[in-house]
C-alpha cells in the first residue's frame, strides 16, 4: 500500500512517513521515575508530619525532611542500580549462550526461530522463510527479540533507572519540604501537619495523572491508586508520632 507523494518542481518526490510512538518507549526510565517521585513525596511527606505530629519545632521538622531527602535518594539509586544491573547480567549472559549457540549449531537455531514464529500463527513454510531472512539480517537480534524477549526499548540501563530514580525522588521530597518550611512560624505542630498532608495529596493525584499520561494510560485508575497508598501512608505516620508525642 502506498502512501500519498508529492513532487517538487525539479521533480523530486517527497514521502510522508507516519510516525508512531508508543508508552513501552519509555519503560526504562518512566518506571524508575515514577517511583522515585513517589516514594519521594509519600517518604518525606510521612517524615515531616510524623515529627510534626510528634510536637516538634519547625527546624527539627525541616532537619529530619531534609535528612530524610538526601538519604533516600541516595538509597533510591543504589537500589536501582543494583536491581537493574542484576537483570543486565542475566541478559548479557543469556545472549552469549545464544551468541555461542548460533556460531556452534546454526541449522538447530533456525528451525528453533521458525518454531517460535510457527507458535505464533504463521505456516510453517512462511516462518522458515521469515526466520531465514530475519537470521540473514542479524540472527543475534531476531533471536534475542524473538527468543529470549530482549529488545531496545526495555533492555536494562542501570545508570538510566539509577539516575532517573535519584532524581525524580529528589523532586519529589523537596515539595513537602516546601509546604513546610512555608507554613507559619508560630503555627501549631497540627497546622503543619494538615497543610503539608493536603498538599501531599494534590502532589499524589498530580503524579498519578502523569504517569499515566506518560504511559499512556487512562488516569483515573493510577490517580486513585498512588493517592490511596499515599494517604494510608501519612496517616499511619502521623498516628505513630502523635503516640510518641503524647508518651513523651
Amino acid at each position: 500500500m502506498g502512501l500519498p507523494l508529492s513532487q517538487d518542481g525539479e521533480g523530486a518526490r517527497v514521502a510522508k512517513r507516519h510516525v508512531e510512538r508508543h508508552g513501552t518507549e519509555r519503560v526504562g526510565w518512566l518506571r524508575a521515575a515514577i517511583l522515585g517521585a513517589n516514594d519521594g513525596l509519600i517518604s518525606t511527606a510521612a517524615l515531616v508530619t510524623g515529627v510534626a505530629a510528634a510536637a516538634q519545632g519547625r527546624s527539627d521538622v525541616l532537619i529530619a525532611g531534609a535528612a530524610g531527602l538526601v538519604a533516600g535518594a541516595f538509597s533510591m539509586a543504589a537500589g536501582e542500580y543494583v536491581s537493574v544491573s542484576s537483570q543486565a547480567d542475566a541478559e548479557r549472559a543469556d545472549l552469549a549462550r545464544e551468541r555461542a549457540e548460533l556460531a556452534s549449531d546454526p541449522a538447530y537455531e533456525l528451525e528453533e526461530l521458525a518454531a517460535i514464529y510457527v507458535a505464533r500463527g504463521l505456516d510453517p513454510g512462511l516462518a522458515r522463510q521469515v526466520a531465514a531472512q530475519l537470521s540473514a539480517k542479524d540472527a543475534l537480534a531476531a533471536h534475542a527479540r524473538d527468543e529470549l524477549g530482549i529488545m531496545e526499548s526495555t533492555v536494562a540501563r542501570p545508570i538510566q533507572a539509577a539516575a532517573a530514580s535519584a532524581g525524580s525522588f529528589t523532586a519529589g521530597a523537596v515539595l513537602p519540604l516546601i509546604v513546610a518550611a512555608a507554613a507559619p512560624a508560630l503555627a501549631p505542630p497540627a497546622t503543619m501537619v494538615g497543610l503539608v498532608s493536603a498538599s501531599t495529596v494534590v502532589f499524589l493525584a498530580g503524579l498519578g495523572a502523569l504517569g499515566a499520561h506518560l504511559g499512556g494510560a487512562k488516569p483515573g485508575r493510577a490517580t486513585a491508586r498512588v493517592t490511596f497508598w499515599g494517604v494510608l501512608a501519612l496517616a499511619a505516620s502521623a498516628g505513630v508520632g502523635a503516640l510518641f508525642g503524647v508518651a513523651g
